[in-house]
């Protein structure tokens, strides 16, 4: 069974084929920097097997979603998918892999500096990991399915608490991409003007997770109905690494452990 949701974004529904795109691109920038073992933390759909697979002597997945674990296990029969709600890494050795990826996962984790400290404990010396997570000064609304989000500035402080060495970087966007950006914002403040008491931001995050998903998904629609030329011409090409995540959509950072 698929599972289809704005925060699950899929290959498989065209008026999520931007964010889509934007979330491949992270796979594409690993693929020449996975090799030997390779961890991947919260695999969801599997958007980076068939990239990264190639590249590595070994592949583990984990995500929480029994259904995805169940369905990814079918379709490739050379990674070992494993269900597992983290942190901790139940089962994982330390020192254990080469490489570990984990892309928009660390928003959704409560302890994320256990998170983190998980990761490096299962990195041999020598190796590194790579994440992703959304830049909050790129958000456009509060996310109810995220526990927090970062600047730049917080998640490179609280990754050098725990790592050796800490690339910051990030995934960024060329003017198609801003463009389809930019119609989002304020297709989003149409929405959130009507917010008048800001209850996106006082109310649990619980509550309004319904709500989000309904007029998310409403939004992504509109906006390839009013624009399907543009939401469906966008590919992980036009997107890009930069050095400077501040201006970044997505945080890009490689943590290091000697």
């Amino acid at each position: 069974m698929a599972i289809y949701t704005t925060e699950i974004t899929s290959d498989k529904l065209p008026a999520d084929n931007p964010i889509h795109q934007r979330l491949l691109k992270a796979y594409y920038v690993a693929e020449d920097r996975v090799a030997g073992d390779l961890l991947e933390v919260g695999c969801g759909e599997g958007r980076g097997v068939e990239l990264l697979s190639p590249k590595v002597r070994t592949y583990t997945a984990l995500d929480k979603i029994t259904t995805l674990i169940e369905r990814l296990s079918k379709k490739y029969d050379n990674v070992s998918f494993r269900q597992a709600v983290v942190p901790p890494f139940t089962g994982i050795e330390d020192n254990a892999y080469d490489r570990v990826v984990s892309f928009q996962v660390i928003e959704h984790i409560k302890d994320d500096r256990r998170f983190l400290e998980e990761i490096y404990r299962v990195l041999k010396p020598g190796g590194f990991a790579i994440i992703s997570t959304p830049n909050i000064r790129q958000t456009l609304t509060r996310n109810p399915w995220h526990e927090r989000e970062y600047t730049p500035e917080q998640l490179k402080a609280l990754a050098n608490g725990i790592f050796d060495k800490v690339e910051a970087m990030g995934i960024a966007g060329n003017n198609k991409v801003m463009q389809y950006h930019e119609l989002n914002r304020r297709s989003v403040r149409k929405i959130t003007r009507w917010d008048v008491f800001n209850l996106q931001y006082r109310l649990p995050a619980p509550f309004l997770r319904v709500p989000y998903e309904i007029l998310n998904r409403m939004n992504r629609n509109k906006l390839k109905s009013s624009d399907d030329s543009l939401v469906m011409s966008i590919t992980h090409k036009d997107y890009y690494l930069t050095e400077k995540p501040d201006k970044a959509l997505d945080l890009f950072y490689i943590l290091h452990k000697s």
